[in-house]
């Protein structure tokens, strides 16, 4: 009985332990000549699909950058934000870079580069609105779902909180009137105004974020990997150029 319970309890653990290795190993992605990037294309200016259906934006070409730095070629797949986490673990991607903001609770599933940029959270409006947290209560406040923005939210006693799959859905809901504020990214918020002109306005920074790119639990071989490819782009210049690109500075923590 007790052999019986033996192999049975180790079976368990195999069990487990291919589970946890779902994910490909950096040598296994450099022989592959590929490594898989997941980014959901709907946060614009970190990444989002362009009239043509390519994918564009800052995520994005600090992906490509750090994909040619360690000699491999990318290949993108958009996937939904709030099942993104549980994709990578499952080894549908090898990395995700999606301006996810490093948390205690999302650490606890995956594994976190250092921070390829920091930002905050602010209050957009439509003129006259809720610009502090004080009047944010008693009103009815937009997030993106499964965000750090949701959460945040969540403290100021809002009447109500609205969440949505994507960013355009809670403009669209702000300007109709069905929430009377929408907390978001700062550059996001200015994005969405100034490419479609909209008259809104944007609080000052309520918080300081750190924004990282995620690997499977485990996977540390390709988290070291990341994370000096990171450091090499922001040694060389590469990463201003971008940076520069979509904000006209330099986003970097400092």
């Amino acid at each position: 009985m007790k052999r019986i319970l033996w192999l049975a309890s180790l079976v368990l653990v195999l069990g487990s332990l291919g589970m946890a290795q779902k994910f490909r190993t950096f040598p296994e992605i450099k022989q592959s000549g590929k490594i898989l990037i997941g980014t959901e294309g709907a946060f614009p200016p970190f990444n989002f699909f362009d009239d043509q259906n390519n994918l564009k934006g800052f995520d994005i070409d600090i992906g490509n950058a750090i994909a040619g730095q360690l000699g491999l070629g990318p290949e993108w797949k958009a996937h939904a934000w709030d099942t993104m986490l549980i994709a990578l673990n499952q080894g549908r991607f090898d990395f995700v870079i999606a301006s996810h903001t490093i948390t205690e609770e999302r650490a606890k599933a995956v594994d976190f580069t250092k921070p390829y940029y920091c930002t905050g959270n602010v209050i957009v409006s439509k003129p006259g609105g809720p610009q502090t947290p004080e009047e944010l209560k008693g009103k009815v406040i937009g997030a993106q779902l499964g965000t750090t923005f949701e959460e945040f939210a969540k403290q100021f006693g809002p009447k109500q909180l609205k969440t949505y799959q994507t960013n355009p859905d809670a403009v669209q809901d702000l300007m109709l009137g069905r929430i009377d504020a929408w907390i978001t990214d700062q550059f996001t918020a200015i994005e969405a105004i100034q490419s479609r002109d909209l008259n809104l306005q944007i609080s000052g920074l309520l918080n300081r974020e750190e924004i990282g790119m995620a690997v499977a639990k485990g996977n540390s071989l390709l988290l070291a990997a990341l994370n000096q490819a990171l450091d090499e782009i922001q040694a060389n210049g590469v990463y201003e150029q971008i940076s520069m690109k979509w904000f006209g500075k330099d986003i970097r923590c400092k």
